[in-house]
């Protein structure tokens, strides 16, 4: 990933950094050296980059899976997936009866899109336990689905005054429940604290074997509000010297008023090291496409829903872009809807014109909507992407029969849009909303076919090449940390990921199915389990 010098047969490596990479002759010059020879039938890469993922890809295991495809846990085990809602239920229902069924039966991955008639509900639920909370997230994680028992815990009826609460034909709550306030309400009401649960030891190992496995040597936390456990926790996990991943936390700037998250983000970097980089604040501006929670522009959903939600009031938008930038924080916004990336990009340019800063690189996270006049404005002032690849793979046949319609499907995610017209960007797995695998990520973007077979706006394909660079240097660019990782070269981390099969040798239709055999943190190597 280094242009003046994109391939080498030798790295010099000293105290965790690379003096350089070339011929044996050449890198011999920086003095005494041994010439380690494990890696000779390798091929090796700059550590790969999760610029959009979470620490819960680490915790959710200890739910039921209840997702349509299969889906392989950090330990490689396969969990199966559930083709309905019944078989949902089904599955939920052996959980609640298992001699060691916890008090809550809780559940993940669950997406209705996927399954034709009506969606899930309290009804449905009360039949896995009318006894115990069932709670079931949707694959979005903006959505749940909750049992009559969760209603009445969280004291939500009808004539409750919250925003998302879907509601059957007699106007009474219906168990399904959109957007963060709903569904902060139904984790109260049962005591589940994700951020504590995410941040625990066995959980951020969990998530170090997810990353390792897939070549991830540095991944974001993307929301995390950061309360003084987890922080605790992320301090003294990543700082056990075998522990094999960099982890940037992003905290949830909207979950607090923006003063007071200025002066706890600026709490936070005094605690950053090597391994824990804190720094970056996290907006979140609307919901879901396939959940239809986000908010686009005229003429809406292609199959008449209505209008997503705003999770932050629009006329705020401005005002709390603007006081995180005026702190000198780097700011990510989470944009799905082009209403919401449009209304974001407005409130960006507002808060540069206040305050100039010409390597601010906001970053709008997903942007899945993003047409060219977007990507224009967004080169002209500055605004890296981080674009949801993943999305065209398994949502992909849904956006171009439900959500979007054929045409604006086939511009969603348009990193070729976004490389002709100068924007940086990376892409990402948002995991565990889709599987953490940067190389299936990579063939996402290069191949941009669906489930099933169909190609979905062949001019935004980027070549392997440019795929490659979106999970290295592109990722390390939006979280301004390229002059340390990202390439191979001079100056930078040893962090490597290392592979049996060449990328190249592959090609773009084999891109995810490239072999991993582990990586290397500061040079210190980390093979996968069974690894030879």
């Amino acid at each position: 990933m280094n242009p003046r010098r994109p391939f080498a047969d030798h790295v010099a490596v000293r105290d965790g950094r690379i003096l350089g990479a070339g011929s044996l002759e050449e890198l011999a010059g920086w003095g005494e050296w041994e010439l380690d020879e494990r890696l000779a039938d390798k091929v090796v890469m700059p550590g790969m980059i999760e610029g959009h993922a979470h620490a819960m890809e680490g915790s959710v295991w200890q739910d039921v899976y209840v997702g349509p495809y299969d889906r392989r846990a950090p330990d490689g085990s396969i969990h199966g997936g559930c083709d309905s809602i019944e078989a949902a239920v089904a599955r939920l229902r052996a959980a609640a009866e298992a001699p060691d069924a916890p008090e809550t039966i809780m559940a993940w991955g669950f997406d209705p899109i996927y399954f034709d008639g009506p969606r899930m509900t309290r009804h449905d639920l009360d039949r896995v336990s009318t006894t115990k909370p069932v709670i079931v997230v949707h694959a979005s994680f903006h959505i749940v689905n909750v049992n009559s028992l969760v209603l009445e815990r969280a004291g939500i009826t009808g004539a409750t005054n919250v925003q998302g609460i879907v509601r059957d034909g007699n106007g009474e709550a219906n168990g399904e429940l959109q957007g963060m306030p709903a569904r902060f309400l139904v984790m109260d009401a049962i005591g589940r604290d994700h951020f504590a649960e995410m941040t625990r030891e066995t959980a951020l190992w969990n998530f170090a074997r997810s990353a390792r496995n897939a070549g991830v040597t540095t991944s974001t936390d993307l929301a995390n509000q950061c309360p003084d456990h987890a922080v605790e926790n992320l301090l003294k996990v990543t700082g056990e010297d075998d522990y094999p991943l960099r982890i940037v936390p992003a905290f949830l700037g909207s979950a607090v008023p923006a003063e007071q998250g200025v002066a706890r983000v600026r709490e936070l970097v005094a605690k950053s090291t090597d391994k824990l980089r804190f720094g970056l604040v996290k907006l979140i501006s609307d919901g879901s496409i396939q959940g239809f929670t986000a908010r686009l522009k005229w003429p809406g959903y292609y199959n008449g829903q209505p209008n997503g939600l705003w999770y932050m009031d629009p006329d705020e938008i401005p005002k709390i872009i603007a006081t995180y930038h005026a702190a000198g924080l780097q700011v990510h916004i989470h944009t799905n809807g082009d209403q919401a990336t449009e209304t974001v990009i407005d409130a960006i340019e507002m808060a540069l014109r206040a305050r100039p800063d010409a390597d601010a690189r906001f970053t709008l996270q997903h942007c899945q909507m993003a047409h060219e006049a977007h990507f224009r404005r967004m080169a002209r002032l500055g605004i890296s992407a981080n674009l949801f690849a993943n999305h065209i793979y398994y949502w992909g046949d849904q956006h171009y029969a439900l959500t979007m319609g054929p045409e604006r499907a086939e511009r969603m995610n348009a990193t070729g849009t976004a490389l002709r017209l100068g924007v940086p960007f990376a892409i990402h797995s948002d995991a565990p909303i889709t599987p953490l695998a940067p190389l299936f990520t990579a063939w996402c973007a290069v191949n941009r076919q669906t489930m099933s077979g169909r190609v979905l706006g062949a001019s935004e394909c980027l070549s392997v090449a440019d795929a490659l660079r979106a999970v290295t240097l592109g990722a390390a660019h939006t979280l301004k940390l390229d002059t340390e990782l990202g390439s191979i070269e001079t100056g930078k981390r040893a962090d490597f990921a290392i592979f049996d099969d060449d990328p190249f040798d592959l090609g773009g239709a084999g891109l995810k199915d490239v072999r991993v055999w582990g990586t290397a943190l500061g040079g210190r190597l980390f093979p996968c389990d069974g690894a030879a």
